[in-house]
């Protein structure tokens, strides 16, 4: 049982380190998939194991607020903003500023990843209509997304992991994340200013796009007011009851994606198609791959072993660095999944989930594939003439990820 455990598990997170298992048409969520289900066909894990081994609080929590955010998306909000934002007649380093804040609020509260998904496209296509090189300012509003998101619950996938994880609450986890998830900004916006200073301007004027006030571009962003109204709502009544710990945060997500889908001319169809179904899958089964391989005994003994050399997970700087080590090899989703059932949370849980966060969140814009949301701002930026190189993203991206994380660690010695 051990050997095939092993060798199962070994393959799958070796495809989530490379993006897709070498040799197959297998991405990082089929990788995962395919792991789990062959766990269970050879039986080193049980049915009833596995199942008892999906945190469905997770999912759960994880598909509402997948539905709160694509009623956003369907309203037209994402492009309207973007739109709005991109247009105002200010200074380059200043259109910054506001992108790197926009990004950062809006993807502390409706999660990181939708919001570079359904933002960038249009992002790109407004800089360029203005004559602007759109590398410093798609950059600016990616290292945003995953430095912001770390300060609240919502603002990612791996931020709920930990909270369900460690039992804390959305007020808990934005007092000891929120101020330096606050600070990144300003630190995201300190380093693309300095790298592009000069730079702001495109080498050769595009002919693609036409100015930001095109008609063409204006289709794009019609928004329907009483879809955003409902959404606002809705999303209003979602952060009173985390604020307040009303209900158990599952339930409440799922209760407003209920909501949501009850509507008499948006089809239902059209909102669950913005719910990202490859990250839900990925999660369950590495909930799965990862219960057979504690199983083992194997990683229990490992973390005894790190001790005795001074690497104490259940001490918050020690799981900083190890979760931004660890999410930049295989992923944030699946660092968070391997860590956190070997935490010890007790009256250290703030601590660890502060620790986890930012080191997760801070660390994913040290590389283009530490994020997703750094694939999209390259994948994106390439659809439209601009590419965006490793050695491109890496200049700015050590600077933002290692100044964020030094802050991060003075942070954490500081509180506690």
């Amino acid at each position: 049982m051990v050997n095939s455990t092993v060798v199962i598990f070994l393959l799958v997170y070796l495809a989530m380190a490379l993006g897709k298992l070498p040799g197959f048409k297998l991405d990082r969520t089929g990788s995962a998939l395919v792991g789990a289900l062959a766990l269970l066909v050879i039986g080193d894990i049980t049915g009833q194991e596995a199942w008892d081994a999906i945190n469905y609080k997770t999912i759960a929590l994880l598909f509402g607020l997948m539905v709160l955010s694509g009623a956003f998306g369907i309203s037209g909000f994402y492009n309207y903003a973007t739109y709005k934002v991109a247009s105002l007649k200010v200074s380059n380093p200043l259109l910054l500023a506001i992108l790197i804040v926009v990004s950062g609020g809006l993807s502390s509260l409706l999660t990181n990843d939708v919001v570079v998904v359904a933002m960038t496209p249009l992002l790109i296509s407004l800089t360029m209509a203005r004559k602007l090189n759109p590398i410093p300012f798609v950059l600016g509003f990616c290292f945003a997304a995953n430095t912001g998101s770390a300060g609240t619950l919502i603002g990612s996938p791996q931020n709920m992991i930990i909270a369900q994880s460690l039992d804390l609450s959305f007020m808990e986890l934005l007092k000891v994340a929120g101020i330096p998830a606050l600070f990144s900004l300003v630190l995201v916006w300190g380093v693309i200013t300095l790298i592009y200073h000069g730079k702001w301007e495109l080498n050769q004027p595009t002919t693609s796009v036409d100015t930001p006030r095109d008609k063409s571009l204006e289709a794009d962003v019609a928004i329907n007011h009483i879809e955003l109204l409902k959404a606002t709502i809705v999303a209003l009544l979602v952060m009173i009851a985390f604020v307040w710990d009303l209900w158990p945060q599952a339930l409440v997500a799922l209760g407003a994606a209920g909501i949501l889908l009850l509507n008499r001319k948006i089809s239902s169809d059209d909102v669950l198609k913005e719910v990202n179904y490859n990250l839900l899958i990925l999660i369950a089964s590495l909930f799965v791959v990862n219960k057979a391989i504690a199983m083992t005994g194997l990683p229990q003994a490992f973390l005894t072993e790190l001790k005795t050399w001074g690497l104490d997970l259940n001490e918050p700087l020690s799981l900083l660095f190890t979760g931004a080590v660890l999410s930049n090899s295989v992923g944030n989703n699946p660092a968070v999944m391997l860590l956190t059932p070997y935490l010890h949370a007790g009256s250290d849980a703030a601590a660890l989930g502060a620790a986890l966060t930012l080191g997760t969140g801070f660390a994913s814009n040290l590389m283009i594939f530490g994020s997703l949301a750094g694939i999209i701002a390259v994948e994106e930026s390439k659809k439209h003439g601009v590419i965006i190189t490793f050695g491109e993203f890496l200049k700015s991206g050590f600077l933002v990820a290692g100044s964020c994380l030094a802050m991060a660690a003075a942070w954490i010695i500081w509180l506690y």
